[in-house]
């Protein structure tokens, strides 16, 4: 059992790096970010600070939400999301170093890292996803939304991320006056990531593997 367990959250872990590094990807194409990403990708351009520490930032807002949403509800063991953040958000900032060297300067290449960026960003997902342990505070806050309002996940997920690119989008023009960290980028990996996700959960045995774990 505790073994079982172990290899359960090695298994989020992992997927939650995936994660960051597709992240990292997907901005480094200079197409636009991730949907989920776009708020703190468009703080990061006007204050000293990283996307992975207004990732943070943001997520622990999301937490915070969560909480009061579901009040008794809110199960403790979802605290690990604070934990989760500090990964994923240092992950980030880790990832953009390690891809600096990564500048397409040609649409072809930028299209090209873009799709590497949402192909790893899927495979992520589809490993974080498998264990059932914990869920990441961008999905944890849809699923308290969902849960309040009695409306689907999937919509809910669709206008939660709806509303991060257009709240950017103001920010953008904002602070910018022209589209800043946004372009056809955050439409593509909003259109394609979730699509890849359900591929590699059809298609991938590793997959079907990691989720027999939480049987």
């Amino acid at each position: 059992m505790f073994k079982s367990r172990a290899s359960r959250y090695g298994w989020f872990v992992a997927g939650v790096l995936l994660n960051s590094f597709g992240v990292a990807l997907i901005t480094k194409a200079a197409l636009g970010t991730s949907p989920i990403s776009s708020l703190p990708y468009v703080l990061s351009f006007r204050f000293p600070v990283t996307l992975g520490q207004f990732s943070f930032v943001m997520n622990m807002v999301f937490i915070l939400v969560q909480v009061l949403l579901l009040r008794r509800q809110f199960q403790p063991i979802q605290f690990l999301q604070i934990a989760v953040n500090a990964v994923f958000s240092f992950s980030i900032d880790v990832s953009m170093d390690l891809l600096a060297w990564l500048e397409p300067d040609t649409l072809p290449l930028q299209l090209l890292a873009l799709a590497a960026g949402c192909a790893v960003l899927a495979f992520g997902i589809s490993i974080e996803v498998a264990p059932k342990v914990l869920m990441v505070p961008g999905e944890g806050i849809v699923q308290a939304i969902a849960a309040v309002s009695g409306w689907r996940f999937g919509s809910v997920k669709v206008c939660f991320d709806a509303t991060l690119v257009a709240t950017a989008l103001v920010l953008s023009l904002l602070f910018f006056h022209r589209l800043q960290g946004l372009g056809v980028g955050t439409i593509l990996s909003a259109l394609a990531v979730g699509r890849i996700v359900n591929l590699y959960n059809r298609r991938l045995p590793l997959i079907s593997r990691i989720s027999a774990l939480a049987a």
